[in-house]
C-alpha cells in the first residue's frame, strides 16, 4: 500500500504542470502555420515579443552527467517516474528535478505576458519542455532557461512560446496498476 502511495505521488508531482488547465481543446491553428502566417504577412501588425533577457536567470549551465541530484538514480520515485513515462533512470532524475523547480521559469515568463497567457505544460519525455500557449498576439519564440534556485542551479528548462490560443491538448491518464 505505502508503495503505491508514494508511486502516486511522485507521478502526481511530476504531472502536475502537465494536467493542470487541460481541457483537451483542439480546434485552434497549429503554431507552427500561424508563426508562418505572421512572418510572410507585410499587413499584420508586429506580434508582441517577450524580451528574454528579463528572464534570463544569469547562471551558468551546468553539466547534467555530473550534476549532485537531490534524488538519488536508483530511489523509487526516480524507478517510478522511468517506468511511468518510458524513459531511462538519468533522464527521469532530471525530469523530476527540474519539474519540481519550472515554476521559477514559469513565474518570470508570465511577469511579461499576462493577459495574453492562456494555458501551459510541461512536456514529459526524453526532452522535457516548458511550452507556454498564448494569445495569437505573442510572437512565438523558444529560449533555454537556466535555473537559479539552489533545487536545480544550472539545469536547462528549455521553454517555448506557442502563439496558438490552446487551453492544453494533453489526456488524462489511467489509474495505475498495481
Amino acid at each position: 500500500m505505502a508503495k503505491r502511495l508514494i508511486s502516486m505521488m511522485v507521478i502526481a508531482t511530476a504531472s502536475m504542470w502537465v494536467l493542470t488547465g487541460c481541457d483537451n481543446a483542439t480546434d485552434s491553428v497549429d503554431a507552427t502555420e500561424q508563426a508562418a502566417e505572421t512572418a510572410t504577412d507585410a499587413s499584420t501588425p508586429t506580434a508582441d515579443t517577450i524580451d528574454w533577457s528579463l528572464v534570463d536567470s544569469g547562471e551558468k549551465p551546468a553539466d547534467p552527467t555530473n550534476y549532485k541530484y537531490p534524488f538519488a538514480i536508483d530511489s523509487q520515485n526516480v524507478q517510478d517516474y522511468a517506468d511511468y513515462f518510458k524513459v531511462d533512470a538519468a533522464t527521469a532524475q532530471h525530469n523530476l528535478t527540474v519539474s519540481m523547480a519550472s515554476n521559477e521559469a514559469l513565474s518570470k515568463a508570465l511577469d511579461q505576458l499576462s493577459e495574453t497567457y492562456v494555458s501551459h505544460e510541461l512536456t514529459d519525455g526524453n526532452d522535457m519542455t516548458l511550452i507556454i500557449h498564448t494569445t495569437p498576439d505573442v510572437a512565438a519564440s523558444r529560449y533555454d532557461y537556466v535555473l537559479s534556485d539552489d533545487f536545480a542551479k544550472g539545469l536547462v528548462l528549455p521553454i517555448v512560446i506557442q502563439p496558438d490560443g490552446k487551453k492544453g491538448d494533453v489526456a488524462a491518464h489511467g489509474e495505475m496498476v498495481e
